[in-house]
């Protein structure tokens, strides 16, 4: 997420952080509660700072953990670089019913080489959730938005593309300041 930062720093500030497994250069994840705790907390000291809307991004599991916190926290939305809608890669370990609750806009950016999301399986996804959903499709990109080289376009033109789509989103995203009361 490091690259990421500075990229999207373009767009407005960025605070970055790991989960305890990743500190620890544990390999196996840390359980869902714990990953959704530590994504509140730092969640919370960001708050402290600021109040202004936030907008939670993650790549992979750290946007799927966005997506669940964004369940219980107001927060204007929910950016997901390369969601990983089945685990492993196995269409029968689907990590969709977080999505079909979540009530937060969100703007998944997907690559069509992506092996943990494929693009026929979130749109189905997509057809049953009931918030504002938007999708970023990243022609020849894998599950790291990293794509191989054609047509006169190298990995940073696509990655400023990217920035430029998430600009776009937060930008047409209403800012209530609290997004989740009504």
């Amino acid at each position: 997420m490091q690259s990421w930062k500075q990229r999207l720093s373009e767009i407005g500030e960025v605070e970055t952080f790991d989960y305890d497994y990743m500190r620890e250069s544990r390999r196996r994840p840390d359980p869902l509660p714990k990953l959704i705790a530590t994504h509140r907390a730092t969640l919370a000291s960001v708050r402290a700072k600021t109040d202004a809307p936030i907008f939670l991004i993650g790549k992979s599991m750290g946007g799927r953990i966005g997506c669940h916190v964004a369940l219980e926290e107001d927060v204007a939305g929910v950016i997901c670089l390369g969601y990983p809608l089945c685990g492993g890669g196995d269409t029968s370990k689907m990590r969709d019913e977080v999505l079909r609750h979540l009530r937060r806009p969100i703007l998944f950016l997907q690559g069509t080489r992506d092996p943990l999301c494929p693009l026929e399986l979130l749109e189905q996804v997509r057809g049953q959730m009931m918030t504002k959903h938007l999708l970023y499709v990243v022609e020849g990109g894998d599950h790291s938005l990293r794509v191989l080289v054609r047509g006169g376009k190298n990995q940073a033109d696509v990655d400023q593309e990217i920035v430029d789509a998430i600009g776009l989103f937060i930008r047409e995203t209403p800012m209530d300041r609290h997004p989740g009361r009504e």
